[in-house]
């Protein structure tokens, strides 16, 4: 007698192991993970419904198969006295069949594709149109925005339904621009400058990515796409052509003198060490011009991420104490950068108190 494949207690064994798989698998769909399929805006919208497109025909392809495999397996399964299967081998109606409808899915999803990239690499002609420039860093996003003449980290701003033209730099090695609810996905090639344009339906903060492998801190490139009215982007603009306020309390003065005496070899603050706001396409690739190593912090405190987001800024967790270290996560920052991120450019050494002075000093740094 043949004995079975699985026991049993084999069969829950192998049973319990897939719910475990399964449950990593799924530890992926986080309630905030960025996806292609929530989109807020016409790019996002036409990959999607070319998504939408592809699953449905592959869906109905698959169980049309193996429906019939299935019922092949079932109807014609070998039984006693039964005659060979009638050889089909030659039959040009089915060879017909087989060879041309495929070819006419082929070509539906060809029709569908062509009609995607089409939609996705036209930008549409509008007077109301913002350029952005972003550069590449690792691992860090830098924007650049030459109407207003001011530079940003981890966030870009936009107004809503605006067409917004971002022109993307990297001067070190290639990363990938994507941000799922906006925009697909375009390289960022040293030398090779690209394009990518989108506009957002919706006010909002949505994730953006790196989704090309730049070296052992990619996972940890992350920006927000800060999308918001007219009136409020015009707000923040203005305030972001302001140079940095000198602090109004000891504390955070100290801080000043810190970053001028330990900092300004790789940062930049508008009103203290830089008289205006830096080109970094121009500042990043021309090799005349030095370029700052980190980003520009003139307006720090007002920024919610921290070295590509792999900490937020929460400010209201970083007033004077000694826990500070404990609660605050720009004071975690500066403690040990190369605990945190390793591999990034940023290497200090600094005392407690002196961190405490500069976390004063950067969170007032709206």
């Amino acid at each position: 007698m043949r004995k079975p494949l699985f026991n049993g207690k084999t069969r829950w064994q192998v049973v319990v192991a897939g719910l475990l798989l399964g449950s990593f698998l799924l530890t992926a769909c986080g309630e905030n993970s960025p996806s292609i399929l929530n989109t807020f805006g016409p790019v996002a919208a036409s990959e999607s419904f070319l998504f939408y497109v592809i699953l449905i025909i592959a869906t109905i392809i698959f169980v049309l198969v193996e429906g019939a495999l299935i019922f092949s397996i079932i109807r014609y399964r070998e039984r006693p006295g039964m005659p060979n299967p009638r050889q089909i081998h030659g039959n040009l109606r089915i060879e017909v069949l087989w060879t041309v409808i495929p070819s006419i899915i082929l070509f539906i999803v060809l029709f569908f594709t062509i009609q995607g990239l089409v939609n996705v690499a036209t930008q549409p002609t509008s007077s109301n149109t913002l350029e952005v420039r972003a550069v590449g860093h690792q691992w860090w996003w830098e924007f650049y925005y030459p109407k207003y003449n001011i530079t940003t980290a981890d966030e870009l701003h936009a107004p809503v339904n605006t067409i917004v033209q971002v022109d993307l730099y990297s001067n070190n090695v290639i990363h990938s621009f994507w941000v799922p609810a906006l925009t697909g996905k375009t390289d960022v090639i040293p030398g090779h400058n690209n394009m990518r344009w989108f506009k957002a339906d919706a006010t909002g903060t949505f994730l953006g990515e790196c989704a090309e492998y730049c070296g052992a801190q990619h996972a940890h490139m992350a920006f927000h796409a800060v999308i918001q009215s007219s009136d409020d982007f015009n707000t923040w603009v203005s305030t972001q052509q302001q140079a940095a306020v000198t602090p109004s309390f000891a504390l955070a003065a100290q801080g000043k003198q810190i970053f001028m005496g330990q900092c300004t070899g790789c940062h930049g603050i508008v009103g203290d060490n830089l008289k205006g706001y830096d080109d970094p396409q121009v500042k990043c690739n021309d090799p005349a011009i030095a370029c700052l190593v980190g980003p520009n912090l003139t307006h720090f405190g007002a920024r919610g991420l921290i070295a590509g987001g792999i900490l937020t800024n929460n400010r209201d967790q970083c007033s004077p104490g000694a826990d500070l270290l404990r609660r605050c996560h720009l004071a975690q920052w500066l403690k040990d950068p190369q605990g945190i991120k390793p591999g990034n450019d940023m290497v200090v050494n600094l005392t407690d108190d002196q961190i405490q002075a500069l976390v004063a000093y950067l969170e007032s740094l709206n």
